[in-house]
């Protein structure tokens, strides 16, 4: 029986705790892990998820915001659903794609951001879609409405694998 591995991508948004959630559902059964990976990187700059004055201080913050995530996860699922931590220095994409090469599915959650602000800043989700070897699942942002008091429904499976 072969071992299956589910790649995802955290960054400490509501978007990625999603993924993250979704990957831990896909994992329930036997045979199958979870692996939650942080790309991060020190450039001096704020940054969505930290702000450090310094290369250890991101690292730091970093593995912080992946362990706060994964806690609430298997805090979620009971702690027999094996989730590995990876913090990976460099750029999101190219850290999430190299540590999904082996995996059956590299899971993310879109920020859904349009316009200019996507333009600029690039789509972490649609890079990994170009350059992963396994298929992608991009777990939508703000399914549901906050405050409603109705329970989020589950995101859509949106599979994409890269034309080579």
């Amino acid at each position: 029986m072969r071992n299956h591995l589910i790649v995802v991508g955290v960054d400490g948004s509501a978007s990625g705790r999603r993924a993250l959630r979704w990957a831990a559902r896909e994992a329930a059964g036997p045979g199958t892990a979870v692996r939650a990976v942080l790309a991060w990187h020190w450039d001096g700059i704020e940054t969505d998820v930290v702000t450090a004055t310094s290369p250890e201080e991101e690292r730091r913050q970093a593995g912080l915001v992946l362990d706060r995530e994964v806690e609430a996860v298997i805090a979620e699922h009971g702690s027999a659903l094996p989730i590995a931590r990876e913090l990976i220095e460099g750029s999101p994409a190219e850290v999430l794609t190299a540590a999904a090469r082996d995996s059956d599915f590299l899971v993310l959650g879109s920020h859904g951001h349009s316009g200019l602000r996507h333009r600029v800043l690039g789509s972490v989700s649609e890079a990994c879609i170009r350059q992963a070897t396994c298929p992608v699942v991009v777990i939508p942002s703000g399914t549901g409405k906050a405050g409603t008091g109705k329970a989020e429904p589950e995101p859509a499976l949106r599979t994409e694998t890269a034309q080579r």
